[in-house]
Order: C-alpha cells, then sequence, then structure tokens
C-alpha cells in the first residue's frame, strides 16, 4: 500500500511520536484524521500541516470510551471520504511498583488498582476498539487496508510498569490474533515495539539518569521519533507483512 494512498486515522497525535506519524502522513499526501484528548494540540498540528500536500482533520478522542471511539470513527468516515488505515498510538504512564516497603517506617505502598485500570483503558481498551470500529468500516465497504498497533520494548516485562507491561504484551497478541481474523477481508495488522525515544520527560531528566538508561542500549543512544516512523511506514507499505512485531530499540531486547 502507498503511503500517500492513505485514509487513516492516528491515536494520540497531539504530541510526541503520534504527532510525527500525523506530519510524515500528511506531507506524504495521506488523508488523515488525527485524534487526542488534547485539543489545543491538535488545533497546533493543524496549522502546521496547512499547505501540505495531504489533508488533516481533527477531532477530541478517548480511546477508551466506546461512545467517544465510534462517533469519531463514524466523522472521521465521512469526513476523509473511506477508512483504509489506523495508527493505535495512544497511550498513557502510571507507574509504581506491585509493592514497596518504605526504608525508615516499614509501610507498605502498593500500586493502585486506578493506576491498573487506567493504563489498561487506554493502553489496551483504546486499541480494540479502535481496531474493532475502523475494521468494521473497512470489512463493510469492502475497502483493504492496514493497522499498526504502537506496542513496546515494555511488553517482555519492565520494574515499575505491570500495568502497562500488561497492556503492551496484549497489545502484541492482539496484533496476532486480528491479522489472523482480518486476513480474508485483505486487512494486515502490524505493529512496532519502540525502546527508549525522544519525549519531553525523557529529555527533561538529568544528564546522570539519562546516561545510564543510555548505557543499557547497545547503539548507544536513544531513538527519535522518525525512527519509529521509519518503521510504521515499512508496515504500511510492505504488503507480506503482517501479523508480527518489528523492534525498534537499539538493540535493548538482545
Amino acid at each position: 500500500m502507498k503511503t500517500e494512498d492513505l485514509r487513516i486515522i492516528v491515536t494520540g497525535a497531539a504530541s510526541g511520536m503520534g504527532r510525527h506519524f500525523a506530519m510524515e502522513l500528511v506531507k506524504a499526501g495521506a488523508h488523515v484524521a488525527a485524534g487526542d484528548v488534547n485539543e489545543e494540540g491538535l488545533r497546533s498540528l493543524a496549522e502546521e500541516t496547512k499547505g501540505l500536500p495531504g489533508k488533516l482533520v481533527t477531532g477530541k478522542l478517548n480511546v477508551a470510551d466506546e461512545a467517544n471511539v465510534v462517533s469519531f470513527v463514524e466523522n472521521a468516515a465521512e469526513k476523509l471520504g473511506t477508512l483504509n488505515g489506523l495508527i493505535n498510538n495512544a497511550g498513557i504512564l502510571r507507574d509504581g511498583l506491585l509493592v514497596k516497603k518504605d526504608k525508615e517506617t516499614g509501610a507498605i505502598k502498593k500500586l493502585t488498582k486506578e493506576q491498573w485500570q487506567q493504563v489498561i483503558d487506554v493502553n489496551l481498551t483504546g486499541p480494540f476498539l479502535m481496531a474493532r470500529e475502523v475494521a468494521a468500516k473497512m470489512v463493510q465497504s469492502g475497502q483493504k487496508g492496514v493497522i499498526v498497533n504502537i506496542s513496546s520494548l515494555a511488553r517482555m516485562g519492565n520494574r515499575g510498569q505491570s500495568n502497562y507491561s500488561a497492556a503492551k504484551a496484549g497489545l502484541a497478541a492482539d496484533t496476532r490474533t486480528w491479522a489472523i481474523e482480518l486476513a480474508p477481508f485483505g486487512i494486515r495488522v502490524g505493529a512496532v515495539a519502540p525502546g527508549l525515544v525522544e519525549t519531553p520527560i525523557i529529555l527533561a531528566m538529568p544528564d546522570k539518569a539519562r546516561n545510564a538508561l543510555i548505557a543499557g542500549i547497545p547503539v548507544g543512544k536513544i531513538g527519535s521519533p522518525h525512527e519509529i516512523w521509519l518503521a510504521v511506514k515499512f508496515i504500511v507499505e510492505c504488503d507480506y507483512f503482517t501479523g508480527r512485531v518489528v523492534d525498534v530499540d537499539g538493540g535493548a531486547c538482545l
């Protein structure tokens, strides 16, 4: 599939990787429906994409809200004419150890159910709802297409991220499941699993802490959103790719 032929939804598009994906798609000539809870970020994205070859429409989107997902996909299909793509990028962090003991008082602090559920709702249930609604549109219209899920290196398990690791592992498993189920309709499903990527949080870290993270990455650097985009673009454009996760982590999984 050619990138410029996409009529695609990008979730979590107001900032970070999602914003970069949306920008690159519009630059290539694709028609993009950008969704996020951050409406100010969406407005600035719309300003930045003016005059580019493609088309951008925006809308408030909470991927954990089923009614919002259904209405957003309906509106996107209407405004773009059809849908043949989805990038499931929206995600949140609510990190915490399963249990932690205070060294001075001995008090036990636990990862809360709220911390667990918030991450599962956005990072796993959200992609399920989006994929279900977009796939239904494609199947109904007979439109072939592609779904790209953004998983994570953390799907292997990561200290302080029981919730996030579970969600990203589940999304990797769903990638394979949906690829099998949707193949008869000409819909491919793949995933990208980034390692550490340049984000405001990472860039704001003290040099010592950031360098400690970099020391554990064989290629010796943190990834850029554009490097993750190149993997997304590969999945979109390679019609023989489906049901697999591409690790883009600088070798950190090795």
